[in-house]
């Protein structure tokens, strides 16, 4: 007989170089190593995710239940359900004083995907897309993969995190494709009021053709005592130049049932679609009818949730201001706080010096066993972010390991 010889050449598909720029998700990183750490034994506590930690109410799971049961397990249109899409049509009436047709909505497997419909369907190679940071990080990296180049201005903790008008008049050249604005903020938790987007507004009003995409994600989880506002009402002609983008992830706690939905021009909607239908086609129709459900059902969770986050965020931002080498700024939503540790780059702790952010956050998990996302991620070197979107027990003890590590530093 004669042997066997293995070849162990192995052919290599090459990739795509617009990979090249583009770098995947951190934070879904994160939260696979805070797994692995549990499921090892360790004791860490993660605060990277950023999803709530409350259960899906009850009476959406029943109407999952529901659909699956009374057959609606197949195709529906590309962009959503009928019935979806009047709901979310409602909800923009109800909520925002918005009215949108069927034809300027579309339903989507999360806001992620709503985002990069729009991109994939309106950049170019070299168009510009404004993001004032820290910000989402998957807005960069979208911008990348559809060609488009990121203009990251920075907004830094002595500006509240926010956009000046100034600084948006002086990025807009005629490769401006589109102005991201997000609010409340993922990361920092800052909203804008309606005067300060009436301010950005005037400068866009300026720049006809810059579109905005407003990222209204966290609309519901807003503590200060402001009105949620979305730019698209602030000036008129801004609601024909804005896609909203927004889901049921955050507010109704359902982010693995993957429903994100955007409204906007007509003719950039039905883009969108063209997108969709050759990515993932239709959203599931279960979550879809979960969702339904979400929407026009009753909406008292929605402050009982509210309630939670806004004393945890005071809870935790309180214990970080103690600590002599943090320092937090109170966040208008959402459920991140953003602080800065740039007072401890320099210092030495038992893993070794700290020489950045990833340095502070990488030391503080070695050391405290505490799960957070470095500040440099978020295009914001200095700081990181915490989500206090876990039990009072959990935010405790983590506040507590940080002080600890922080006490140890030299």
């Amino acid at each position: 007989m004669h042997a066997i010889v293995k070849d162990d050449t192995r052919a290599q598909l090459p990739l795509a170089s617009r990979l090249d720029q583009v770098a995947g998700s951190p934070m879904m990183a994160l939260v696979a190593k805070t797994a692995e750490l549990k499921a090892s034994g360790a004791t860490v506590i993660g605060l990277a995710a950023g999803e709530p930690d409350f259960d899906t109410p009850p009476h959406i799971v029943e109407a999952a239940i529901a659909a699956m049961r009374n057959g609606q397990t197949r195709y529906t249109p590309v962009d959503g359900t009928k019935a979806l899409k009047e709901a979310v049509i409602a909800k923009f009436a109800r909520e925002n004083g918005l009215s949108y047709r069927l034809d300027e909505v579309i339903v989507g497997a999360g806001g992620k995907q709503i985002i990069f419909d729009a991109f994939m369907a309106t950049v170019e190679h070299g168009d510009e897309v404004i993001v004032p940071t820290p910000a989402y990080p998957a807005y960069g990296e979208i911008t990348h993969l559809c060609g488009g180049t990121p203009v990251l201005i920075v907004c830094d903790q002595g500006s509240g995190f926010k956009l000046a008008p100034e600084q948006l008049e002086a990025a807009i050249t005629p490769r401006t494709k589109w102005l991201v604005l997000n609010s409340p903020s993922n990361p920092t938790g800052v909203a804008y009021s309606g005067a300060e987007l009436a301010q950005l507004a005037a400068v866009l009003a300026r720049h006809p053709h810059v579109f905005v995409l407003s990222d209204d994600i966290y609309e519901h989880l807003l503590f200060s005592s402001n009105v949620f506002t979305t730019l698209a009402n602030v000036l008129p002609e801004m609601r024909d130049r804005t896609l909203i983008v927004n889901g049921v992830s955050k507010a109704y706690c359902m982010t693995g049932w993957r429903i994100g939905y955007g409204a906007g021009p007509s003719r950039l909607i039905k883009a969108m679609g063209r997108v969709q239908s050759q990515s993932t086609s239709n959203p599931c129709s279960i979550s879809q009818a979960a969702a339904l459900a979400a929407l026009t059902g009753p909406q008292d969770f929605l402050v009982t949730l509210q309630t939670a986050y806004h004393s945890r965020r005071d809870f935790v931002v309180r214990k970080l201001n103690d600590n002599p080498h943090i320092s937090c700024l109170l966040p208008d939503g959402a459920f991140y706080a953003f602080p800065s540790c740039a007072a401890t780059i320099g210092k030495t702790s038992h893993s070794g010096l700290i020489g950045s952010d990833t340095d502070f956050s990488g030391y503080l998990l070695a050391e405290a066993g505490v799960v957070v996302v470095p500040g440099s991620v978020f295009n914001a070197p200095g700081h990181f972010r915490l989500s206090f979107a876990a039990s009072d027990q959990e935010l405790s003890d983590a506040c507590e390991r940080i002080a600890d590590f922080c006490r140890t530093l030299t």
